[in-house]
């Protein structure tokens, strides 16, 4: 019998397509959804089926700036083949997003009895959504989001995409609200903050969810399942980003802190008094 039945999954798929690209933590909303429903967060199938739900969205990502990634992966091809292409930002660009998913691969194969063991807490999710939104509030306050994406360096890719190991380290940091901080502390704008964010969470989480496949399938998570949480997550998903980008070009990431810290509190009491089991 599937450790997650298909409707649990097309839940789960409309809270993974909603909170994988806002600043609020998707595995923490994951994990609390799975705890409501009397799902076990720690088990190695559930940890599976959440990481390849995040393809769906991925995917969602990869249609929305599909314009955008057939230029910059064309640049990259272009350079690699005639060294007078090099100078373009595009063709770095291409360099900078592999040269940035290096430590997150690196600090997820290290640690991953840790991430699927006692850092898969309720406990950390509620930790890290309060100190997340600290964090967020801060980086919104300190930036002068006076850069835009074309002003971008090797030197913002890499402490930008380095900030993802906080999120895979502490589910509930957000790895959105983590890459967007860091990168307005680094004078982003918002905009950029959350294009370069789509940008460099593309190949760690395709490869998260393709490396989690096997043990979504192998422990007790059906094929149907998994098939409807995809799906499921790609549509909220697409929405999601469209929103996204219309809704920080106007506004700051204050009503992100304040969710944040709302569902923070509210889970540290659900915890505390017994509702829900870390």
């Amino acid at each position: 019998m599937s450790a997650i039945s298909i409707g649990q999954a097309a839940v789960l798929g409309v809270v993974e397509g909603i909170t994988e690209f806002l600043p609020v933590s998707s595995t923490g909303h994951l994990k609390i959804t799975e705890g409501l429903m009397g799902i076990p967060v720690d088990d190695t199938s559930v940890v599976g089926f959440t990481a390849v739900i995040q393809v769906g969205a991925i995917a969602a990502v990869l249609v929305y700036f599909f314009k955008d990634i057939v230029r910059i992966v064309s640049a990259w091809g272009r350079g690699i083949a005639n060294r007078e292409e090099r100078y373009h930002h595009d063709y770095k660009f291409g360099w900078w997003v592999i040269y940035a998913t290096i430590p997150v691969v690196v600090v997820g194969l290290a640690a991953k009895p840790l991430i699927e063991g006692p850092l898969a807490s309720l406990w950390v999710v509620a930790g890290s959504l309060i100190v997340g939104s600290g964090v967020m509030w801060a980086a919104d306050q300190m930036g002068r989001h006076k850069r835009g994406e074309d002003d971008t360096t090797l030197k913002d890719a890499m402490l930008v995409g380095s900030a993802q190991i906080l999120a895979l380290l502490f589910p509930g940091f957000s790895r959105s609200g983590a890459t967007m901080s860091t990168a307005l502390i680094l004078d982003l704008d918002r905009v950029a903050a959350t294009r370069l964010s789509f940008f460099l969470g593309i190949p760690a989480l395709t490869g998260a969810g393709l490396y989690e496949l096997k043990d979504a399938v192998g422990t007790g998570v059906g094929v149907a399942p998994i098939v409807v949480g995809t799906a499921v997550s790609f549509v909220v998903a697409y929405a999601s980003i469209a929103w996204l980008l219309k809704f920080v070009a106007k506004h700051s990431f204050n009503s992100f802190v304040i969710y944040r810290v709302v569902v923070g509190v509210l889970l540290l009491g659900l915890l505390a008094s017994g509702a829900l089991t870390a």
